[in-house]
């Protein structure tokens, strides 16, 4: 990349494979291969400090880790990462920083319990961030939804294969730039993350190049408030999911200037929009029966 940061860091590429195959005993007592998730335990350590473990499926362990120590706030700029080294045998990554947050330690004291599977916490009052930037008051359109909803399905080749995992996208309108599946929506969060990070240094796969100017954020799980606050802090303000919404999301949504788009599956969604930045222009015809839709349309 040509505007890509000036970096020593030293990283290792320790990808694992996604799936593996064990034996299985049908309802009819027949046995059979069938391919399941991995999930692989890592353990981060930052300047030998023990941070947390994450449950992965491991095909992108530098960037997940990279990804979760900024989104957790553990780490302000990608400039300041020394080296990244992941260790399979010992379950280990070790993150060694050239600088650090003066209120680290006060991070790592204040945890929130949240709802999220395969990782837990939300360090250091992130909930109360206050320090976002700006997010872009970007439209949306209905016929863009609807082609990227289309293209997105072609992407998730572990889910097909062994279901168990959650799948999260970086789009630029209805094109994806970049897809990760993990066995937390999270942990896939964080990977993009991530991965947009290493390709500001450079060390990105060069399909990871355009990152940086993705719009919207797709994921296949609930749009919680660390979901959509983690959103936000990756300066995204479109986040579409198949999944439905909470409170606290919508809450943190209006705050930080996030479109939310809940219930997403073929030409059926449901949107938050108080700025009126969703553009109407690919209605669907009403559904047979559907009285709901029919009453709407004649009141329009």
């Amino acid at each position: 990349m040509s505007n890509a940061v000036q970096s020593q860091v030293v990283l290792s590429r320790a990808r694992m494979p996604t799936t593996l195959e064990i034996t299985v005993t049908d309802e009819y007592g027949q046995s059979h291969r069938q391919a399941i998730a991995a999930e692989r335990a890592l353990t981060v350590y930052l300047n030998r400090q023990e941070i947390v473990t994450l449950m992965t499926l491991g095909a992108e362990p530098e960037a997940l880790v990279l990804g979760y120590l900024r989104n957790q706030g553990l780490l302000r700029r990608v400039e300041d990462v020394e080296a990244l080294q992941v260790d399979w045998e010992v379950e280990a990554a070790a993150v060694v920083t050239r600088a650090l947050p003066e209120d680290l330690d006060a991070r790592l004291a204040q945890r929130t319990v949240t709802t999220g599977c395969g990782q837990g916490t939300v360090f250091g009052r992130l909930l109360d961030a206050t320090d976002l930037h700006p997010l872009p008051n970007a439209a949306l359109s209905q016929a863009v939804l609807y082609r990227l909803l289309d293209d997105l399905g072609r992407f998730n080749e572990t889910y097909r294969n062994a279901g168990a995992v959650h799948g999260c996208a970086l789009c630029r309108q209805d094109r994806v730039l970049g897809f990760v599946e993990d066995v937390g929506r999270h942990n896939a969060v964080d990977t993009l993350a991530g991965r947009q990070w290493l390709a500001a240094l450079g060390e990105g796969a060069p399909e990871d190049a355009e990152l940086a100017s993705a719009d919207i954020f797709y994921t296949t799980g609930r749009l919680t408030s660390e979901m959509v606050l983690k959103v936000a802090q990756m300066g995204i303000s479109v986040l579409v999911s198949r999944s439905g919404m909470t409170q606290k999301g919508v809450e943190l949504a209006k705050r930080f200037g996030v479109l939310l788009v809940a219930r997403a599956k073929g030409r059926h969604f449901q949107v938050v929009d108080d700025q009126a930045r969703l553009v109407l222009d690919a209605k669907p015809a009403p559904r047979p029966g559907d009285k709901a839709a029919t009453r709407r349309k004649g009141d329009a």
